[in-house]
């Protein structure tokens, strides 16, 4: 089954690697990948501690894509083509298959829809995609959508992320 967490709310990623945290305390295998996120993330950090959770590489950190150059968004766009090859190989027998901020990755042109589709079609687990605005083909093949909806944010205020709470 597909799931897709999406909105303009924060909790797509949490709710993503809370299932992720559930399925592993099941003793089931699960697979993450992660888009247009860097190495520095408390979730990352706590379920790497866990032999049923295979994480796949991310760099230590990335640019938002808005503030990549055309150099930098080919590199990453060309990491994207090898970290799919990678999930199908990876992602192989396991229950639970993460690929956080495909949807994002996808709508910023670093990522074919095409390519995330065929490789949706070849796995046979469970798949979460998370990030804003899913292609409506994403959409179509979900049998679970939740949207987050931002009602109030203090990045609104002006506070920025915080160690622990929004990484």
């Amino acid at each position: 089954m597909l799931h897709l967490y999406c909105g303009n709310g924060k909790g797509k990623t949490t709710a993503a690697m809370g299932l992720a945290l559930r399925a592993a305390g099941r003793g089931k295998r699960v697979v993450i990948a992660q888009f247009l996120k860097g190495a520095d993330s408390g979730e990352r950090l706590a379920l790497a501690r866990l032999p049923q959770v295979t994480l796949l590489p991310v760099p230590d950190a990335v640019k938002f894509s808005f503030r990549m150059s055309e150099d930098e968004r080919r590199s990453e766009a060309h990491r994207y083509q090898d970290l799919l090859k990678l999930i199908s190989r990876t992602a192989r027998g396991c229950f639970l298959l993460v690929l956080d901020e495909a949807c994002a990755a996808v709508n910023t042109g670093l990522l074919p829809l095409e390519d995330l589709l065929a490789c949706l079609d070849s796995l046979e687990c469970e798949v979460v995609l998370t990030g804003r605005d899913p292609a409506p083909e994403l959409m179509e093949r979900a049998d679970y959508i939740t949207s987050m909806e931002a009602v109030r944010h203090p990045f609104e205020q002006g506070i920025t992320a915080r160690d622990g709470i929004e990484f």
